[in-house]
């Protein structure tokens, strides 16, 4: 009869080879990333022509589209947000997410030729983490108390009993520096002809089946840690997806 750390083992084994095998298509989809990027010239916004596109430049909120970031309040043009709690069992410690989410609004990317409409909605944003804490109480902060009665969620424990919970934000904040690969597509607001150059009816936006990738590092920067990324999900997935199932065929008896 197994042991329970035998049993927790193996149960650790078949969530490696599923996340190995995950890592390491994931890092096909990143090396494909990566070739777009260092083999895609960087277009000017006053230059722009329709499909898909490499923009470089700086963030400046439309009018009227500004938002709050929930946990910091700052100003942003896109948040995600994850609510985290601590959670023990016999064995382990860790960190379970219980609420996340994300909002972006609509904002034009500038470089020295002009400026673009931008839509976020449906991209891959890879920007970090911004804001961590463990000490936010919606008992005496209105804009807290607000946003968690928008998302149904209470920071209080059962029957008023505290919990440890982490609050954790991203965002891209106006004058943030902005990589997009991209569509640029039909500007919605624009009627045809009423343009006062190419790039006022232009938005950038998801096209069909195209990529739509948005980070805030630079192109040099970005290869970079694409490199990396592909090598540890390739390499480092088929790695780990091996070892698990050699523990997984160790325990049924294969070997």
């Amino acid at each position: 009869m197994a042991s329970d750390d035998e049993g927790d083992l193996l149960i650790y084994s078949v969530f490696g080879f599923i996340f190995g095998i995950y890592l390491f298509f994931k890092g096909f989809e990143w090396l494909k990333l990566k070739r777009m990027v260092e083999n895609m010239p960087t277009s000017k916004i006053r230059s722009l022509a329709m499909g898909l596109v490499e923009i470089y430049g700086e963030v400046v909120p439309a009018k009227g589209h500004l938002l709050k970031s929930p946990f910091s309040a700052h100003d942003c043009v896109y948040y995600k947000y994850e609510i985290q709690e601590l959670r023990r069992s016999k064995r382990l410690t860790y960190w379970a997410t219980i609420k996340s989410g994300k909002k972006g609004a609509y904002f034009f990317l500038k470089d020295n030729t002009g400026q673009v409409l931008t839509n976020p909605a449906d991209a891959e944003i890879d920007i970090p983490l911004d804001f961590e804490s463990q000490t936010l109480n919606s008992k005496n902060n209105l804009l807290l108390k607000a946003f968690f009665k928008s998302i149904n969620f209470s920071d209080a424990g059962f029957l008023g009993s505290g919990r440890t919970l982490k609050y954790l934000e991203y965002y891209i904040a106006p004058k943030d520096k902005l990589y997009i690969m991209g569509t640029a597509g039909d500007n919605p607001f624009v009627e045809e002809g009423t343009g006062i150059y190419n790039a006022a009816d232009i938005m950038i936006q998801k096209g069909s089946d195209q990529i739509y990738y948005i980070s805030d590092s630079n192109e040099k920067d970005l290869v970079a840690k694409l490199k990396r990324k592909t090598f540890g999900g390739l390499f480092g997935g088929a790695a780990l997806s091996l070892v698990c199932l050699s523990i997984i065929f160790i325990y049924l008896g294969v070997f």
